[in-house]
């Protein structure tokens, strides 16, 4: 503020105020208790006691640092910080003035002052130093209210669905901000509990159900709102509803956002600035949220020397990152693409500093150069994501996907049995489930070659020998946004203006977000270390329904603002090669049965012998070594007699020992 030749700042303006407030309360506080008195037989007590209060509150406002904040957003606990100051000053008062009256002799006598005005002084103190401050943010906020709607150049009325903190903090973020860009006209409640209230006097208008009708009501009084914000992200929001909502929005022309997670809102409000989210598709999965249980993944984790092979792929990445987060003893990022390593390397490197991380350039597939890195390395659990997976391309080249898929990981898993690793966790698909493909034969092989070393592991345990190594396999679907998935092939296809090409109408794939899966996949490995009474079985994660390709194609063509079959067209294609209309995760002779662990499934799939395997498996690398296909093809209906290959009877029973039951059946919940 500018006076004449003197500026003086708002904060000190403001403690001139506290200061002048102050003295004008002691006078009201005495004249409150005495009367007219006050200024007679109380003069005295006014004379001494002003100049004490003045330097008392002087002295006690600083320290308890009321100046710091700021009258337009004052809150709770600056009220808080208020009544201590007080509360102090107004003690302080009280003590001082009573022993200027005993100990300094006054001509005339000074009355003493009533012991009741240090408590009444304290109650105006309140009045007089808090109602200007939260009179000013009323005022403030009552300027905002009225602030006009979007006419062209005002603010955007929006609507808010779901009732929470988020929504709380949002609305409180609008006020806060003369400049912000939106302003909310009224809430709907996810569960109706809370309608009739108000939210920092926004009104809960009604039900999510009630959309339509609470936008026309709106629109009579001239508040129709423009955009529509979820303020909870899934999974506390069903997703069933998220989907109704996109189909309402859109009839109603209405675009539907969402605010960040909560602690990336918090972060944003801290920052000053809060952008609203595209609605995601993982939002419309309709995915269970299962239960972690922190406590064992973070035994199984922290403190252990711990390789990922692959760990520059999807998968691979996101098991390197949350085990990082675990507090390993040391970190092995062992993967075949140089850029892919050193991208996750440098990441990890960044935002882990003090973990021992290495980055090793290696293949699966050469077998003594693995044997040399294990031996070197002395990991105590290894994660091994490495694999080829996209079915069309290892369909054309069977050769690679041998090499890779199954005696990549009989090198990976033979490695860690001779350094006497303590457990292998081999990632599987539900491709391997009666498998109509390559890729997804291989996977089944790999799978029954970790099986096979897991029950050898019984018999020497029964001889007395120490526990070998333990081989975990976690099988799961579709993971959103990975390379190869068909969530990036209709993005890309989005922004060239479609088509999205779909297989068929009737395709149907499960699907989970990465983040999730490798949290199931941490949950299901530390279950499977903890129980080894359950060698030879496989762990297989509760994937939820499965979800039409086609549904997930018009899905996103509405996320991007487009209407399906209109603005943007679904091609469908026919199956590629290898590929099928359903995937399952269990065979019925599987019969799974839940596990402690939530969201995990306990398989029990044949098991071939060892020795019988490894025949095979030394048979299928010369073929694969060769390039001999016709050889491969046969090699992997010998070894999987239900690979479902075009043009060949798959009753023929094969070479190998198989379970006749073998049929298909895809995962219930409940079972």
């Amino acid at each position: 503020m500018n006076f004449g030749p003197f500026v003086v700042g708002r904060s000190t303006f403001v403690y001139l105020h506290d200061l002048v407030m102050t003295a004008v309360a002691v006078v009201l506080a005495l004249y409150l208790r005495v009367g007219d008195d006050a200024f007679d037989l109380y003069r005295p007590v006014l004379v001494a006691g002003v100049p004490v209060a003045v330097v008392v509150a002087a002295v006690t406002f600083r320290l308890f640092g009321l100046y710091r904040g700021i009258w337009r957003y004052a809150s709770a606990p600056d009220m808080v910080q208020l009544v201590k100051a007080v509360s102090v000053s107004a003690l302080l008062f009280g003590a001082l003035v009573t022993g200027v009256a005993m100990l300094v002799p006054l001509s005339p006598p000074m009355e003493p002052m009533p012991r009741s005005v240090p408590l009444i002084l304290w109650l105006v103190l309140l009045a007089v130093l808090g109602g200007p401050r939260f009179g000013y943010r009323l005022f403030k906020d009552q300027r905002l209210a009225r602030r006009p709607l979007e006419n062209g150049h005002g603010v955007i009325p929006v609507l808010l669905i779901g009732v929470g903190e988020e929504a709380a903090l949002f609305i409180r973020s609008l006020d806060n901000d003369s400049h912000a860009p939106y302003r909310v006209v009224g809430v709907l409640d996810e569960k109706g509990r809370r309608v009739g209230r108000d939210i920092r006097g926004v009104p809960v208008l009604g039900e999510i159900d009630q959309l339509e009708a609470v936008v026309e009501a709106l629109g009579q009084r001239g508040l129709r709102p423009q955009r529509l914000i979820l303020t909870k992200s899934q999974p506390e929001l069903d997703a069933g509803m998220v989907r109704r909502l996109l189909d309402q929005a859109e009839a109603l022309g209405l675009p539907l956002t969402r605010l960040p997670r909560l602690t990336e809102f918090k972060e944003a409000l801290s920052e000053g600035k809060i952008e609203l989210r595209p609605i995601a598709i993982e939002d419309l999965l309709g995915r269970p949220q299962a239960a972690l249980n922190r406590s064992a993944i973070t035994g199984l984790i922290a403190g252990r020397r711990v390789l990922v092979t692959g760990a520059g792929g999807t998968i691979g990445s996101e098991l390197s990152r949350q085990i990082a987060a675990l507090r390993p003893a040391a970190l092995v990022l062992v993967d075949h693409g140089e850029f892919n390593l050193y991208t996750i390397d440098l990441e990890l490197r960044e935002n882990f500093p003090d973990i021992e991380i290495a980055a090793i350039l290696a293949d699966v597939r050469n077998r003594e150069p693995i044997m040399r890195l294990f031996r070197r390395q002395r990991p105590e659990l290894v994660f091994h994501a490495a694999a080829l997976k996209h079915v069309p391309l290892v369909e054309s080249c069977p050769d690679e996907g041998v090499l890779t898929n199954v005696i990549g990981t009989r090198n990976i898993a033979d490695a860690a049995r001779t350094v006497g690793v303590q457990a292998m966790v081999l990632i599987s698909t539900d491709k391997a489930v009666r498998p109509s493909s390559v890729m997804g034969a291989c996977k089944r092989i790999a799978e029954a070659y970790c099986q096979a070393l897991d029950t050898l592991a019984v018999r020497a345990v029964a001889a007395g020998a120490p526990a070998p190594t333990r081989f975990v396999t976690v099988r799961f679907g579709n993971v959103l946004g990975s390379s190869g998935s068909v969530v990036p092939l209709f993005q890309r296809q989005l922004a060239r203006g479609g088509p999205l090409t779909v297989t068929d109408p009737e395709m149907r794939r499960y699907f989970m977000t990465v983040r999730e899966a490798v949290e199931l996949v941490l949950q299901a490995s530390a279950h499977g270390v903890a129980h080894p009474d359950e060698r030879g079985r496989i762990l297989v994660l509760d994937m939820g329904e499965p979800v039409r390709i086609v549904d997930l194609a018009r899905q996103m063509i509405r996320l991007s603002g487009f209407k399906p079959d209109i603005d943007v067209k679904i091609q469908f294609v026919g199956l590629r090669p290898g590929e099928k209309l359903f995937e399952e995760i269990l065979y019925a002779a599987e019969q799974p049965s839940r596990t402690e662990a939530d969201g995990v499934y306990l398989a029990s799939p044949r098991v071939i012998d060892y020795a019988l395997l490894n025949r095979a498996l030394h048979d299928l690398e010369g073929a694969a070594l060769a390039n001999d296909r016709t050889r491969i093809m046969a090699i992997l209906c010998d070894i999987v007699p239900e690979y479902q290959v075009p043009g060949r009877d798959i009753g023929h029973p094969g070479t190998l020992p198989v379970d006749p039951a073998n049929g298909l059946r895809s995962l219930e919940t409940g079972t």
